[in-house]
């Protein structure tokens, strides 16, 4: 039998009694000038939520994203059947207390998406808290995954944990309707509503908060709320959504993720921040429902997984149709 060809080692190269500690860890050494974030979401095989609706918009935006999947499961949970893992507390803590023997903990944000279990929450907790330590300036960017449409999707013991727990810790909020409704214990039906209900979670601790889809008098409505200054009125515009007659999945997770990146990009303008997510959510939203339409499927029949991969264009260079409109008056408690 003839050796295999020389060529099949080229650019392979062996260390012996190497110490890997030496070598400077460049995602903190020499770090992207948008940031490093730690992704706490679900994950699944195939299609498109949680982490795998957010980690590569992320990336195509510039940040370096590392990811910690809470379950990992087949496909999502809107499919007839599906399989996989969750992760417990004790898992989370563990993957944490790894990157820390290793000095890999420093992240300028944390993201947080749809966490099923008390326990998980709380274990999150503990993570802002180690992370803050390491980076007091972490941006903490949370989507209170509780429900949608008057359903809560987590157990009703999440619900307090948030609002007594995470709401203070967080840097940025992105309820719907429903969650701020939740949170705050405010029933929403006017635009005012929104804005005063806004104001009950500043109040609390986060300097942005951001309702990502809110139903009054037959339009949908993106409402932003920027507090800027301790004592001062907090900034807030509403974004008029256009409706698209498709069910899709992953959308809110995608959402908070172009909010992240674009907030940070432009951190004290988050009318244009709303602007850039909502036009690039819009442009993936359109883009997914015609493919649908050229497969010769009707889009209302059935939930939709999002184009990403065929949008990239449209999350690294949206084109901004969809504006900001100035509240004059302010809502404050």
């Amino acid at each position: 039998m003839n050796p295999p060809p020389k060529t099949a080692l080229i650019g392979v190269v062996r260390f012996k009694n190497c110490n890997l500690s030496s070598a400077p860890i460049l995602s903190i050494t020499l770090p992207s000038k948008t940031g490093r974030v730690l992704s706490i979401q679900s994950h699944t095989v195939q299609g498109y939520v949680g982490n795998k609706s957010a980690v590569f918009p992320l990336q195509l935006l510039g940040y370096d994203v590392d990811p910690i999947n809470s379950v990992q499961f087949s496909n999502h949970t809107g499919y007839p059947t599906f399989k996989g893992q969750v992760l417990d507390g004790q898992h989370l803590w563990d993957l944490i207390e790894g990157l820390a023997a290793n000095n890999l903990l420093y992240y300028t944000h944390l993201l947080t998406g749809y966490i099923g279990s008390v326990s998980f929450l709380k274990t999150v907790l503990g993570v802002v808290e180690k992370l803050r330590l390491i980076n007091p300036e972490l941006l903490y960017v949370c989507d209170p995954v509780l429900g949608d449409e008057g359903k809560l999707y987590v157990p009703e013991d999440l619900v307090s944990v948030y609002r007594e727990k995470v709401v203070p810790l967080a840097s940025m909020l992105t309820p719907n309707q429903f969650e701020i409704e939740q949170l705050t214990g405010s029933r929403i039906v006017s635009e005012k509503d929104s804005l005063e209900a806004c104001n009950k979670l500043h109040a609390a601790g986060p300097q942005k908060v951001i309702i990502t889809s809110v139903q009054i008098e037959g339009n949908l409505l993106l409402i932003g709320s920027h507090k800027k200054a301790k004592g001062q009125s907090p900034e807030q515009f509403k974004i008029v959504i256009p409706k698209i007659p498709a069910y899709f999945t992953g959308t809110g997770d995608l959402m908070t993720a172009l909010l992240l990146g674009w907030s940070n990009k432009y951190p004290d303008d988050l009318d244009k921040s709303s602007e850039l997510a909502v036009s690039s959510l819009q442009a993936v939203l359109q883009r997914t429902a015609a493919d649908y339409q050229k497969a010769g499927f009707d889009p209302r029949s059935s939930s939709l997984e999002i184009r990403l991969v065929q949008s990239q264009e449209d999350i690294k260079n949206p084109l901004v149709k969809y504006k900001a409109e100035k509240y004059v008056r302010r809502f404050d408690p």
